[in-house]
């Protein structure tokens, strides 16, 4: 199988912990035959990688010369991080009109919401992790809260790496997000949903999906080798994704910014 990505929406810059500026990014998105490319840093929470708020007017700008210099599409966004079980985020509602693009995912070393957050939600999840053991149902039932709630209490566009150093009732989140017009990434970086998982969601959901490359270096730009590799196993259809074959998402950010 082999995907012909329209746009790449999630690549990081040195604004977080990318290693190639955004022109870089840009040129190497337009050498791969894109139409747009969304730069996604990691939001303001994040403790060691996050970009600041007093860099968002740079980060703007790099963005929208990159675009007049390339001539591709060229979407402000941002990896925001869930900060807890009530679905906190990154962005106020004042901060959107400086973003085209929301995406959201777990991380662990940000500010969490309550102290709460950050012991239950945060360390249950790192704790999780080094065991390497079957999540208990209690771990579960939470990150599928949170998953939730962030969906419902943020106009997300994307949820990134699914599942990713926090085991969710997947099933559950894509039938959120199907409801709400989020997509779910397959992420080019790493496998974060099973075969298992990705079927059951695609047979028991009306769910959308994008292909991103989660890129940290311009080198990556466009990757997808290991979701092709994945979608051929399980037989995916094609037509549950909205960035391939010339197609173009419909990001639910931008249409709720029309309405504020």
């Amino acid at each position: 199988m082999t995907l012909i990505l329209t746009g790449d929406y999630h690549t990081h810059t040195p604004y977080s912990h990318g290693k190639n500026t955004v022109e870089e990014n840009v040129i190497a998105a337009k050498e791969q035959g894109l139409k747009q490319i969304g730069i996604t840093d990691h939001g303001y929470s994040h403790v060691a990688f996050g970009i600041r708020r007093r860099q968002t007017s740079a980060y703007v700008a790099d963005c929208k010369a990159a675009a007049k210099k390339c001539g591709i599409d060229v979407l402000v966004g941002i990896e925001s991080n869930i900060r807890g079980v009530e679905g906190g985020a990154d962005l106020k509602e004042s901060d959107y009109e400086n973003f085209d693009l929301y995406l959201c995912g777990k991380h662990v070393f940000i500010w969490y919401s309550t102290f709460s957050d950050f012991i239950r939600y945060g360390g249950g999840n790192l704790i999780q992790e080094k065991r390497k053991k079957q999540p208990s149902e209690k771990l579960v039932q939470m990150n599928t809260r949170a998953y939730i709630n962030t969906i419902k209490n943020n106009p997300i566009d994307v949820i990134t790496h699914l599942n990713f150093g926090s085991p969710a009732n997947a099933l559950e989140v894509a039938k959120c997000a199907a409801d709400y017009g989020t997509y779910i990434e397959l992420n080019s970086k790493k496998l974060h949903l099973s075969d298992d998982e990705l079927n059951e969601i695609v047979q028991k959901t009306q769910a959308r999906f994008i292909v991103d490359s989660d890129a940290h270096v311009a080198s990556r730009i466009g990757d997808k080798k290991i979701v092709e590799e994945q979608l051929s196993r399980i037989g995916f259809p094609l037509d549950r994704i909205d960035n391939i074959d010339g197609r173009l998402p419909t990001f639910r950010f931008a249409d709720f910014k029309k309405h504020l």
